[in-house]
């Protein structure tokens, strides 16, 4: 039997990581399994749900499509680093606010999603619509919401940070 275990050490949530895994293990089981951050969810497997979503080197990713050794010398950062930073601490009290949020599994990789959109509006000192938020998190199923909760409360944050009256 041949070790297919690789080392890696990339920074996760801006601390500094250095393991040993399998080649084939998923971004996102390492991150729950190993580095016990379990705020990202495995849901399809198969990158349509969006409950995995994280961002690596700045860009969002579905983490049960990428492998962990893939992520060699990258920034991770997942729903836990954008809580404990408060990077989205408006946004997850919108949703908690406008009742974005039922059972909560889609919830982390919405947030980190939402989060994306907004950090690019700001780039372009913008608001998005929202139709540009329903495509924006079109990749995130929530099964619970009906999405309009979702949307007032990303489209609140969105005029909040561009000092735009509601």
């Amino acid at each position: 039997m041949t070790d297919t275990a690789l080392d890696i050490t990339l920074t996760v949530n801006g601390e500094r990581v250095s393991e040993r895994v399998d080649a084939r293990k998923t971004l996102v089981d390492f991150l729950r399994d190993d580095l016990v951050l379990t705020g990202s969810h495995v849901g399809c497997e198969h990158g349509v749900c969006g409950t995995c979503t994280v961002r690596v080197d700045g860009i969002i990713v579905r983490g049960c499509l990428m492998l962990a050794v893939q992520c060699d010398g990258a920034v991770v950062e997942t729903i836990e680093g954008l809580s404990d930073s408060g990077e989205a601490a408006d946004l997850q009290a919108a949703f908690v606010e406008r009742n974005a949020l039922q059972c909560g599994f889609c919830t982390p990789g919405m947030v980190v999603a939402a989060q994306d959109l907004l950090a690019r509006a700001k780039e372009t000192n913008s608001v998005p619509s929202r139709d540009a938020i329903r495509e924006h998190l079109s990749g995130n199923y929530c099964r619970c919401t009906g999405y309009q909760a979702i949307v007032d409360a990303v489209e609140a944050v969105a005029k909040q940070r561009a000092g735009v009256k509601a």
